[in-house]
């Protein structure tokens, strides 16, 4: 059966943009995962799935279970040992600031894009990482490792869970092929699906490079293909600009609002990325390519996460200024589109209303607050109990979750043992019981149950499964997949992940290529 790929996606921009580049193969490849309730989300059981035995190939099959049920060829096909009909695989061009240092041309390295192709949510392009060098792999050999790409694998589908934007990661592919890292390991394709990859730092490059006609090229096309998204993401449309430049400045507010919601997002639930370069930037407001990311166990703001970043200039306290920082070097690179420097820095200087509003909307649902509730309000009762977390290092997750449950109940026992100083939250306490009362209503303390997860991808828990895949066991990659698709429910499943990390997380060392 044909895969139904768009003609109008990312590679049709040229060669200058991207650069045609097969796979490299990779020796018998085996599943290790397969995301199967995002074939079903995405309507493409007809085309990636088996029809039943004397079925006709457009019957479909409904979603199945096992691996076993898909199309034969589709193993090789994301292993890259097949490129499908009607495909052709470029690897994109990207350049950008990295540790806050211009590093030049960098580009897909191990990353393939095979196209787009259409979805009950849209246009979706579809992309290997792991699938060999490319023109613009740097020092590698442009394979990805397992213990990677199986953290990326659960971390994008824990994000999605929790509902904050991410890529997808649709298949995982694993191979005896040894791959030389801090130490020999196996390699691994991971499928990744997502409507747009565009980076920052496709942008930086062309400006960079004074390729003023590329960049007006890249531009207009994603305006014209992800303007309508980014309007409905963030409520602004070209409507509200007017000039020659009007839908360069539009797509540069939309950018600016994405980024700053994914990041109250971010702040809200503990997660630290550990590497927000410019070219880890989506243009679309996604979590974009997962390495030394965290979700804290303990609260420490200014933990860092990624054992190469000895500044520690990503750890959870700066991302949201280093958020407003990767914005500004996205301005500096469309300026020459826009030409009005006054105009370009009043669009982007929206990021610094527009982070604190939409933090504080997330912590208020939070501690169980209504959406009117104003910022300085939130703040009011969220510091001083973030204050004594961050002193304590109170675990994050089971914090808040047990918070939920306290003003479900309305008994704080159990949320009061997770704190060492009870005396302050003692103190703490009647002046929350006032703001709820002022602030809060039942719909939104039941919501807290919703907003605060029992499940997050804890480090522990992806190591677990990664020792156990490393062996060749993938049933707990599946298992804890199904709990991260679930955060929010407290059930049988849940359990198993719910609880506090043993004294041996904490010397977990994560690097860019973990």
């Amino acid at each position: 059966m044909r895969w139904p790929w768009r003609a109008d996606g990312f590679a049709a921009l040229g060669a200058v943009f991207a650069t045609p580049t097969r796979p490299q193969p990779l020796q018998s490849p085996h599943w290790v995962a397969f995301n199967h309730a995002l074939v079903h989300e995405l309507e493409w059981e007809r085309w990636l799935y088996a029809p039943p035995q004397g079925a006709p190939q457009a019957a479909g099959l409904a979603q199945p279970a096992t691996t076993s049920q898909l199309r034969a060829d589709l193993l090789e096909v994301l292993a890259g040992n097949a490129v499908p009909p009607g495909c052709s695989p470029v690897a994109t061009v990207y350049s950008g600031h990295q540790f806050g240092v211009w590093a030049g041309r960098l580009g897909d390295g191990r990353a393939l894009l095979l196209g787009t192709l259409e979805a009950a949510v849209g246009p979706m392009e579809l992309q290997l990482k792991g699938s060999g060098r490319t023109r613009y792999s740097r020092m590698g050999d442009g394979r990805a490792v397992l213990r990677s790409s199986i953290r990326e694998y659960l971390c994008s589908e824990a994000m999605h869970g929790l509902g904050i934007p991410t890529t997808r990661a649709l298949a995982l592919v694993g191979s005896a092929t040894p791959v030389y890292r801090e130490r020999a390991e196996t390699a691994a394709v991971l499928t990744r699906v997502a409507p747009s990859f565009l980076r920052f730092g496709h942008f930086e490059h062309f400006s960079a490079n004074q390729q003023l006609d590329a960049l007006r090229q890249l531009a207009d096309y994603a305006a014209a293909t992800l303007g309508a998204q980014l309007a409905t993401q963030t409520g602004i449309t070209l409507a509200q600009f007017d000039g020659p430049a009007a839908a360069y400045l539009c797509l540069l507010a939309q950018v600016t609002e994405a980024t700053a919601q994914l990041l109250a997002q971010w702040q809200a639930v503990g997660f630290v990325h550990g590497v927000m370069n410019t070219d880890n930037m989506s243009v679309l407001g996604l979590t974009l390519d997962y390495g030394p990311f965290q979700f804290l166990d303990g609260f420490e703001p200014y933990r860092i996460t990624n054992h190469s970043d000895a500044q520690g200039r990503y750890v959870l306290a700066r991302q949201p200024a280093i958020g407003y920082w990767n914005l500004r070097a996205l301005a500096q690179a469309l300026a020459p589109l826009i030409e009005d420097d006054a105009r370009t820095v009043a669009v982007i200087d929206r990021y610094q209303a527009a982070f604190p509003l939409y933090f504080a909307r997330q912590m208020a649902a939070k501690l169980g607050g209504r959406d009117d509730v104003p910022q300085e309000t939130v703040h009011a009762v969220l510091d001083p109990l973030l204050q004594q977390m961050a002193v304590e290092r109170t675990d994050y997750t089971i914090f808040w979750r047990r918070l939920s449950h306290a003003v479900a109940a309305d008994d704080f026992s159990a949320v009061r043992d997770v704190m060492r100083d009870r005396a302050a939250f003692d103190a703490w306490l009647p002046q929350y019981r006032d703001w709820l009362h002022a602030h809060a209503d039942a719909a939104s303390r039941q919501r807290m149950l919703r907003v605060n997860p029992c499940v997050v991808l804890r480090n522990h828990l992806a190591e677990q499964a990664i020792a156990r895949a490393e062996q060749g066991d993938f049933s707990e990659v599946a298992r804890l997949l199904q709990a991260l698709h679930n955060p929010y429910e407290d059930g049988p499943a849940a359990q198993a992940y719910a609880d506090f990390p043993p004294s041996w997380a904490q010397d977990i060392q994560v690097s860019c290529s973990s």
